[in-house]
C-alpha cells in the first residue's frame, strides 16, 4: 500500500485506515459532518481575517459565495450587500 501522507509514520496510517474501514456508515457520516463543521469554522476564519470590519451577516454571505459560488449563492440570498 502506498503511504496516503508523507508525514505520517507507515503504521499510524495503516491503524487509521483499518479505523475508517471498521467505522459504521452512520460514524463515517458524523466524520464526514465534522469535516464539514471543522472546514467551515476555518473558512469563516479566513474571511473574518480579510474583511475584520464585515458583520456576521456579511461573512455568512461571503461563505456562501465560496461554498455556492457567487451565481448560486445570488439566487438564494439575493444581492449581496457588498457587492458592486
Amino acid at each position: 500500500m502506498t503511504a496516503l501522507y508523507s508525514d505520517t509514520h507507515t503504521e499510524m496510517e495503516a491503524l487509521q485506515i483499518r479505523l475508517w474501514r471498521q467505522a459504521s456508515p452512520t460514524q463515517k457520516m458524523k466524520m464526514l459532518a465534522q469535516l464539514n463543521a471543522s472546514a467551515r469554522l476555518l473558512a469563516l476564519q479566513g474571511l473574518r481575517s480579510k474583511y475584520p470590519e464585515a458583520t456576521e451577516k456579511e461573512l455568512r454571505r461571503r461563505l456562501a459565495d465560496l461554498v455556492l459560488g457567487e451565481a448560486l449563492a445570488h439566487k438564494v440570498f439575493g444581492s449581496a450587500s457588498y457587492a458592486k
